[in-house]
């Protein structure tokens, strides 16, 4: 949405696909507290606000997912699911990621029955039960923190004996009466009873012993794959499948960058994508100019 309102307000017309809610996992987040210019604020509101001001300079806003894109100089064109085609001078890809999943027995059989990704969508079905979290890293901590307003108690399943999440989460996490902690252990099958998860096969990684544990609910965070299937074959990523770019968000194809949590970079972050977005949208413009000397 940055490089969108960038874009428009240096005259270009621009158009936003979009797949589903404006703002991607930004509206999937409970707390923002690390934006400048907001002490706290939902992240659902922080992306309608970005949506705004986006819109407000001619935005064209289109739903669908991008499934191919084929490259030519000063006319790329993109497909989408919903039969459309588009022609663009330059295209901006800012497709994010999505949640790893574990890849164990019963975690696809109870997807939304129990196994979720996201504790603002799904916490408050989960009233008075017992939770567990899978991860150690900033989004499992933060996410099972907030958790605790819902579930009757959390516990966070972690690989390691040390959370890899920032000190003011785990702080905050393990002062928390309703939080603890299950270190060294990885999940290898998720139980039900074909309606609901009822509980966990786990092991610890140092004695090799493996357990069953109940639970009512299990919230999936460990890591993130890049949503770049539609370019695959444009040779723009490395073996992970992040983008690759310069520090002008430009491909090695002309025309063509990429901006945000698709891109191969160390920190992902909201003012960071923002950042992303602002340079994206700036170098779009200044490339579409050099076509038209």
């Amino acid at each position: 949405m940055t490089a969108a309102l960038y874009a428009s307000r240096a005259n270009l017309s621009v158009a936003l696909l979009e797949r589903g809610i404006p703002g991607g996992e930004l509206v999937n987040t409970a707390d923002v507290e690390n934006y400048p210019g907001f002490k706290n604020i939902q992240g659902p509101d922080l992306a309608n606000e970005m949506y705004e001001g986006a819109m407000q300079f001619g935005v064209v806003h289109e739903f669908g997912t991008v499934t191919k894109v084929t490259p030519n100089e000063g006319a790329h064109l993109l497909e989408t699911d919903m039969g459309k085609t588009y022609q663009a001078k330059a295209i901006i890809i800012a497709t994010g990621s999505v949640h790893r999943k574990l890849g164990v027995p019963g975690e696809d059989k109870y997807s939304g029955r129990g196994v979720s990704y996201c504790a603002v969508c799904d916490g408050a079905f989960f009233r008075d039960k017992d939770l567990r979290v899978i991860g150690g890293g900033d989004s499992a901590v933060e996410e099972g923190t907030y958790l605790t307003q819902f579930g009757k108690n959390v516990n966070i399943v972690h690989r390691r004996d040390e959370l890899r999440a920032q000190k003011i989460l785990q702080d905050r996490a393990m002062s928390n009466d309703k939080v603890d902690f299950t270190w060294d252990t990885v999940v290898k099958e998720i139980k039900g009873d074909d309606m609901k998860v009822t509980g966990l096969a786990v092991e610890n990684v140092k004695t090799g012993e493996i357990t069953d544990v109940d639970t009512d609910g299990v919230f999936i965070y460990v890591g993130l794959i890049p949503n770049t299937e539609a370019f695959a074959d444009l040779n723009i990523t490395d073996e992970e499948g992040w983008v690759i770019t310069n520090e002008d968000m430009q491909t090695n194809i002309p025309g063509i960058f990429a901006i945000g949590d698709v891109r191969q970079k160390k920190l992902r972050q909201i003012s960071t994508a923002v950042g992303d977005g602002a340079i994206g949208g700036q170098e779009a413009f200044n490339y579409i100019e050099t076509l038209n000397d």
